[in-house]
């Protein structure tokens, strides 16, 4: 999470170099590059799945990167900062939801004060920015909502995979996928766009890298990792830490101001976050 943290100031100021669906398409090739180096590195490969098994990498690969990535890219361009942190809040609420739904997994009573807690910590560091407020929604507010949804029932069905199937060659086939529609998105949207907007130097290759290998790669197959350990519902719970990890390296990085409601709201994410990720007694 405090990968991720960093991940979204990084993917900021790559803005400036990149449009969104060619820096999301760089970002993925690289992780595919790291995941097949790790694959190779751990010799382990991918077992003969069968047609349902098959059918879930691909559904992984559209919902948790191609899907995931378009939606979010295209929803943050029609809407303000402030709704998207707040819309993307949302993914401990509905991953476990979802979990419920599938898995059958029951939302004890402590599970949900604990994803109460945690939203409205995150909304106390979210709404105490300066300047910060919440729009009407609208069509960009939306497909932020689908692209949590879509992200979370992506989780969902690695769950699955992942009682029979490595979480390494999970991640890997969902992404090699999901970079190859991508890709071919990328193309098919045509050339013009794929142009860096300005001269692309080394520390923003370096951006790339720190993005595509450490918050992309690694931090998607711990990511997984966990889901295949203590199911999506308890994991999402954690997303409560990147938006608070993210407030923490603009003060560090930036030099923004930390204020009162942000200790407020880091109180109520850990509160949160150990009550969601609980074992009822």
């Amino acid at each position: 999470m405090a990968v991720w943290g960093l991940n979204v100031s990084a993917v900021k100021a790559l803005t400036q170099y990149f449009a969104p669906m060619p820096l999301a398409t760089v970002r993925m090739v690289t992780a595919c590059a790291v995941l097949t180096a790790i694959l190779l590195w751990r010799r382990c490969r991918l077992p003969p799945l069968d047609r349902r098994q098959r059918l879930g990498l691909l559904a992984c690969a559209v919902l948790m990167v191609y899907a995931n990535q378009i939606l979010f890219a295209e929803g943050l361009q029609r809407s303000t900062a402030t709704n998207g942190a707040m819309i993307m809040a949302l993914s401990p609420l509905v991953s476990a939801l979802l979990a419920a739904m599938a898995f059958r997994e029951r939302l004890t009573p402590q599970r949900i004060a604990g994803m109460a807690i945690g939203f409205g910590g995150v909304a106390a560091v979210v709404l105490s920015h300066p300047g910060a407020r919440l729009s009407t929604a609208g069509l960009g507010d939306l497909l932020l909502v689908a692209g949590v949804v879509s992200f979370a029932a992506g989780g969902v069905v690695v769950q699955r995979l992942a009682r029979h199937i490595n979480p390494l060659p999970v991640s890997w086939a969902i992404y090699m996928a999901g970079t190859l529609l991508l890709v071919l998105h990328t193309l098919w949207a045509g050339a013009p766009g794929a142009m860096p907007r300005q001269p692309v130097g080394a520390w923003a290759w370096a951006l790339v890298l720190f993005s595509g290998v450490f918050a992309t790669a690694v931090c998607n197959l711990v990511w997984n990792g966990a889901i295949a350990r203590i199911g999506v519902a308890r994991t999402a719970v954690f997303l409560y830490w990147v938006p608070v990890f993210g407030v923490l390296f603009a003060a560090l990085l930036l030099g923004e101001t930390l204020t009162p409601w942000h200790a407020l709201g880091f109180a109520a994410v850990m509160g949160g976050t150990w009550l969601g990720t609980r074992r009822p007694a």
